[in-house]
C-alpha cells in the first residue's frame, strides 16, 4: 500500500477512519486473482511472464496467477478437457490456426477491446481473440557446424539425412502444426510424402518448443524449427551472430499469437483490463526482448539493432482459421503416417 500525505486539519479519528477505509478497499482489491492459461516457455525465467505480471499488479492491485502447458495446443486440448469447470480467466498463447476450433468449444467470450491500434501481418482482427505477438516460422541452424543451410523447403526436405532437425509435435505444439502447414501450404497433396522424405532427417520431436530449442543449443542437432526471431536473442542477450534463420524460397509460414477471455471467467472485468494492456506500450515493451517475437502494438523504446538483421519473408503463408479446423486431423493423420513408415 502506498504511503499517504495527511495534513494536520484532519483528526485523529479521521485519520484512522481514511486508513481503516483505504486497508479494507485494498485487501478487498488485492484479493482479486486473474488466472491466465499460457505455455510453459512465456513464463520461464527468462520468458516475459515475471516482467508482464509485476507491470499489471502495479495497475491493478491484483494477483497475476499463470498455469502453464508444454505448448500453445495443449492449451486448447486443456480447455477443452476442463470445459466449464476451466478455472482460467484468460487463454494466451493460442495462434490464429486455432481460433475457430477455440471459438467452437463455446469457452470464449468477445473480448470488449478497442484494437484499433494492433497492427499485424494480413491485418487479422476478431472480436474474440485478441494479437500480442506474431513472428514467422523458420529453420534456425548453427554456423559453426553446418556451412550450407538448406535455402528452400524442398533442399530441407531433399537434403542429406545426416544433417538432422528437431521439430515439435503438430498435436500438442503450435511451431508444430505451424511446420505442418508450412508443409501442406507448399507441397499440397504431395505433403505426405514429402514428410516421408524429411523423417530421415529428423532427430527427434518434442511436445513443445523449449525442449526442441534446448536440444538445438546443446549441440544435439545442427538445426531446430523455431522463429526468424530467434537469432535476435543470440545477439541481443549472448552477443554471438552464430544462430542464424535460414531463408526459405518458398516463403515462410506466420504465426500470430492471440489470447481471449473465457466466458466463465471469474475476473471477467479484470481480465478486459489485462487484455487491454496487453495491447498498450508496457506490454509490448517486454516482448520483443523476451518472447522473441515482433510487437503488434506500440513500445516504449526502438527495437534492438538486432532485429533489423534479421530474415524478412518476401512471401508469408497463413491459411484462413476454418480451413485448419476442418483439416487439421486428417492432416496430422498424414502426418504420423508418414512419420511411422520404416
Amino acid at each position: 500500500m502506498s504511503n499517504s500525505r495527511h495534513r494536520k486539519i484532519l483528526s485523529r479519528l479521521a485519520i484512522a477512519t481514511l486508513a481503516a477505509s483505504a486497508f479494507s478497499a485494498n485487501a478487498v482489491a488485492a484479493d482479486k486473482t486473474l488466472t491466465i492459461y499460457t505455455y510453459e516457455s512465456f513464463i520461464t525465467e527468462w520468458g516475459p511472464g515475471a516482467k508482464v505480471a509485476e507491470a499489471f499488479e502495479k495497475t491493478c492491485d491484483c494477483k497475476v496467477n499463470y498455469v502453464g502447458v508444454a505448448d500453445g495446443v495443449e492449451l486448447l486440448t486443456r480447455l477443452k478437457l476442463e470445459g466449464e469447470g476451466s478455472k482460467a480467466d484468460i487463454v494466451l498463447g493460442l495462434d490464429t490456426n486455432l481460433v475457430a476450433e477455440a471459438k467452437a468449444t463455446g469457452y470464449f467470450a468477445p473480448h470488449g477491446v478497442d484494437a484499433k491500434d494492433v497492427k499485424v501481418p494480413g491485418d487479422f482482427s476478431d472480436d474474440t481473440f485478441l494479437p500480442y505477438d506474431y513472428g514467422h516460422f523458420a529453420v534456425i541452424y548453427d554456423t559453426e557446424t553446418l556451412k550450407n543451410p538448406p535455402k528452400s523447403l524442398k533442399e530441407l526436405v531433399e537434403g542429406d539425412p545426416a544433417q538432422k532437425i528437431v521439430i515439435e509435435d503438430p498435436r500438442t505444439s503450435t511451431p508444430g502444426l505451424g511446420l505442418l502447414l508450412w508443409v501442406k501450404s507448399v507441397y499440397g497433396d504431395k505433403a505426405g510424402e514429402a514428410w516421408a522424405k524429411l523423417k530421415e532427417r529428423v532427430l527427434t520431436v518434442t511436445p513443445g518448443w523449449s525442449e526442441a530449442y534446448g536440444l538445438f543449443t546443446k549441440g544435439e542437432a545442427p538445426m531446430v524449427l523455431s522463429y526468424t526471431t530467434s537469432p535476435a536473442y543470440h545477439m541481443v542477450a549472448e552477443g554471438t551472430d552464430r544462430y542464424q534463420a535460414a531463408p526459405f524460397a518458398e516463403g515462410h509460414y506466420i504465426q500470430i499469437e492471440v489470447a481471449g477471455l473465457t466466458k466463465n471467467a471469474k475476473e471477467p472485468e479484470l481480465a478486459r483490463t489485462f487484455l487491454a494492456f496487453m495491447t498498450g506500450p508496457e506490454f509490448q515493451s517486454i516482448i520483443p526482448t523476451t518472447n522473441w517475437m515482433m510487437p503488434v502494438g506500440a513500445t516504449k523504446e526502438p527495437l534492438p539493432d538486432a532485429f533489423g538483421k534479421l530474415v524478412n519473408p518476401e512471401k508469408t503463408f497463413l491459411m484462413p482459421s476454418d480451413e485448419v479446423a476442418a483439416n487439421r486431423k486428417a492432416w496430422i493423420d498424414e502426418w504420423l503416417a508418414a512419420m511411422s513408415k520404416n
